[in-house]
């Protein structure tokens, strides 16, 4: 089973001094059966204590206060991560969406994640559900057939969207980054009545190439009935493989943002995202992405003014 080396930095940098910045990290791997934690450490500046929770999709958590007057705030992990999938897709899963509808009934936390969050947008997913939906497919069918669609009709461009683009410019847009695809093929599926959840994570270096290498990636899991939770990455077209990091799940990127907070000040802040990932040979794949964000636009505001931390876009 391959063991990955993962050094993830998230830098803030601010024009003038900020304080009482107060986060959350959701940079820990997700407790499962497909991935073990070797090592982690997480290095904040000015080493604040780190409250450990579990919200309530699972994920482990990390809450930490930076009260004190700072121009920057570095988070980082490194971790020393094994994946143990085994390889085995349901694509041969048998499962109809009447089992599935038999399966979900009563079970609140499926049912939830079945939902169409955008509910503006029924027709436009009903004519994109069209294209690659025939009644009768198999549940899994479905899924794959999504995942197709996606990478065959949509572009893989970056800076063409950001974290607050919607589902609907997705659809329009029939372009973007991981996050994109993530969300576009959530409301397919839920439109659907197929429970699926959002993932973040990392997608390690592999020997075919795939697109997202090196960088925060996200994915997403649909509930295939006899199966569990089955993981697919629709910008690459693939069923999850040992090459995919597990860090959070939700029902979307904003239950998985790797780092949420904010902080007082009339600051400018821009962020900037390292991650680095090697490969048991020794090859490294490396990326950095900047993201600028201006809280003050020229102008004069309180010095108790609240902002909220940029996010990075998954790639």
């Amino acid at each position: 089973m391959p063991v990955f080396n993962i050094h993830h930095i998230t830098k803030y940098e601010y024009d003038r001094p900020v304080k009482e910045s107060v986060n959350e990290i959701r940079i820990y791997p997700y407790a499962c059966t497909e991935q073990e934690v070797l090592h982690q450490q997480i290095n904040i500046t000015e080493h604040p204590e780190i409250l450990g929770i579990t919200d309530y999709w699972g994920n482990q958590v990390g809450m930490f206060n930076l009260l004190s007057s700072h121009r920057e705030l570095i988070i980082e992990s490194k971790m020393v991560i094994r994946t143990l999938s085994t390889g085995e897709t349901p694509a041969a899963n048998p499962a109809t969406r009447e089992q599935l509808r038999q399966e979900i009934t009563g079970n609140l936390r499926l049912l939830e994640l079945a939902q169409v969050q955008a509910a503006d947008l029924r027709v436009t997913l009903e004519a994109t559900v069209s294209e690659f939906f025939v009644p009768g497919m198999t549940v899994a069918a479905i899924v794959e057939n999504c995942s197709r669609f996606i990478f065959s009709h949509f572009k893989y461009i970056k800076g063409i969207t950001n974290i607050e683009t919607t589902v609907s410019e997705v659809l329009e847009l029939r372009s973007g980054v991981c996050q994109d695809f993530a969300h576009a093929m959530l409301e397919l599926l839920r439109y659907l009545h197929i429970p699926c959840r959002y993932i973040s994570g990392y997608i390690c270096p592999n020997r075919n190439g795939m697109r997202g290498e090196g960088a925060t990636h996200a994915w997403i899991e649909a509930w295939i009935p006899g199966s569990g939770w089955c993981g697919i990455d629709p910008t690459n077209n693939v069923w999850v493989t040992n090459h995919h990091v597990k860090l959070a799940v939700g029902r979307h990127f904003n239950d998985c943002t790797p780092v949420k907070g904010t902080f007082k000040g009339p600051a400018r802040q821009s962020l900037s995202v390292y991650v680095s990932v090697g490969y048991e040979d020794g090859h490294i794949f490396e990326e950095i992405n900047n993201v600028q964000m201006e809280t003050v636009e020229g102008k004069e505001v309180p010095e108790e003014h609240i902002a909220p931390f940029p996010a990075q876009q998954q790639q």
